[in-house]
């Protein structure tokens, strides 16, 4: 027994100085102390994640290397390394790490999220950015926007008498405005009785399964004891929705080719498929749309639910942007998103909450095609990169006060280019293609509920500003409220139904 002890206790010892050495004469970051074997600093992961990693930098620096089982990480917590990555490295980390939600939902990484940096992932951003998100696309799909914000209007103005859930209401605003985009049909508030069941169905499962950490995925070798629990969930769902958006595509190519008019995105995918249908497969149209949905609806709720939040917690921010609403777009009409330009106090609301409450804390992952040298120190080939948002826009050294909710910090800099230390969509060639769908859905929906109601918390307590668990940052506790007519727009509100 005896010898066994001091076996593994020279194991231990041999370990650590090798470590040591590795990272002494590798020119390595600074890494965490013990580096365990086979699982590296797995250990350290609690949740909420972003916050454990804060830890980490605030004791180790802002550039810091880590192993996750088999694989390495290059944490960052730094606008200047941050700068550093995204600009003449920005092609070397163009790469996402192959993790199993990939494999699965990304169709063997395939789809414009989780692809490789290549030619295929050129082809999906171009289609993405120049086609289907485009300026002039959105502008074309205004009308749906509008619509959904006048009818979650008229559902509030009915049940108003009742604690709004409010979560639920951006959820399904969200949804309704992105399937519409999608294929013209809205699935909440509806009369698609067993097509829209089956579709809430799907989209409860993504948000449930999109919270779930997968430990093969820097553990490879689990993968030897069989297929586990959170794969086999990924599998099931990854079924139905393909199956779901295949009948869909079946269901619309009828229509597209009596009247060949496009007017959804699936129908102009069709159009794509017309002149290239080996590239632009079903499949293809499926992820892609997939991916749309995914990454346009729960981020933009959640961060609708953060600004409510933040308003009904400081109600002198409300009563300030009811005034500039008011002044500019008054009680005859319904604010529009042509008025935004005109209404910076709303826009510094939304910007100072996607400075509290980044919809990804913690930017995608990023994966280094080669070596490479960041902040001075050599970086192996296939590091993952994690950029931690949440520590840089909450940085004392960057805002002054960062911890307080205040929207002022933002006047005046209209058209300013924040650089680094403000990236609520990412940086570089993989930034979020979603930015602007996002800028107008956001404060549009916020100002509608801001012209056209009286809010108030439903007690004397604060709201809860607990963060949940999820890839995204949810909250803890969905939000309620209290909503009232505003007398100023009762007449109009009474226009609505």
């Amino acid at each position: 027994m005896d010898l066994l002890f001091i076996a593994i206790a020279l194991l231990v010892a041999y370990f650590l100085i090798s470590t040591l050495h590795r990272f002494k004469f590798s020119n390595l970051p600074p890494t965490v102390f013990p580096d365990i074997p086979i699982i590296g600093h797995l250990y350290l992961l609690k949740k909420p994640l972003f916050k454990t990693l804060a830890k980490v930098s605030a004791k180790h620096g802002p550039i810091v290397f880590l192993r996750f089982g088999s694989r390495n990480v290059l944490l960052v917590s730094s606008t200047s390394v941050t700068e550093e990555i995204f600009t003449k490295n920005d092609v070397i980390f163009a790469n996402r790490p192959r993790w199993l939600y990939g494999k699965i939902f990304g169709v063997n990484y395939s789809h414009l999220a989780w692809t490789p940096y290549g030619d295929h992932w050129r082809n999906l951003r171009r289609l993405a950015t120049m086609d289907l998100l485009s300026t002039h696309r959105l502008n074309e799909f205004h009308d749906i926007r509008a619509d959904e914000g006048r009818l979650t209007i008229e559902k509030l103005f009915h049940e108003c008498s009742l604690p709004v859930n409010l979560f639920t209401i951006f959820n399904e605003l969200t949804l309704n405005v992105m399937m519409r985009m999608i294929c013209g049909k809205r699935y909440f508030g509806g009369v698609l009785e067993d097509e829209g069941k089956e579709f809430h169905g799907i989209v409860k499962e993504m948000f449930e399964i999109g919270g779930l950490s997968n430990l093969e995925d820097h553990l490879p070798f689990l993968k030897w004891f069989g297929v586990n629990a959170i794969e086999k969930k990924m599998i099931a769902l990854q079924k139905k929705r393909e199956s779901f958006f295949q009948r869909l595509i079946v269901e619309l190519r009828k229509e597209y080719n009596n009247n060949k008019k496009g007017n959804n995105m699936i129908e102009m995918l069709f159009k794509l498929q017309e002149t290239d249908p080996k590239y632009y497969t079903d499949q293809l149209i499926r992820s892609f749309v997939l991916n749309l949905l995914a990454a346009g609806t729960d981020t933009s709720a959640t961060t609708m639910e953060w600004a409510f939040s933040l308003l009904l917690n400081n109600p002198h921010v409300l009563k300030k942007a009811q005034k500039e609403i008011d002044n500019h777009v008054g009680s005859d009409r319904f604010l529009d998103e042509s008025d935004l330009t005109s209404l910076p106090y709303l826009r510094c609301i939304v910007n100072e909450t996607l400075r509290m409450y980044p919809p990804a804390p913690l930017l995608l992952p990023h994966e280094s095609a080669k070596d490479c040298v960041i902040g001075g120190y050599h970086i192996p080939r296939g590091t993952m990169l994690l950029v931690n948002q949440w520590v840089i826009h909450h940085d004392p050294n960057l805002w002054i006060d960062p911890e307080t909710f205040n929207p002022e910090r933002f006047q005046g800099t209209e058209g300013t280019r924040y650089g680094f230390k403000f990236q609520p969509f990412g940086s570089g060639r993989r930034m979020c293609p979603g930015d602007g769908m996002a800028m107008r859905m956001i404060p549009l929906t916020l100002g509608l509920l801001i012209q056209c109601f009286d809010w108030e918390r439903i007690s004397d307590d604060l709201v809860d500003m607990t963060v949940g668990h999820g890839l995204t940052l949810p909250k803890a506790q969905p939000l309620n409220a209290k909503c009232t007519p505003r007398s100023v727009t009762r007449n109009l509100l009474s226009q609505v139904g």
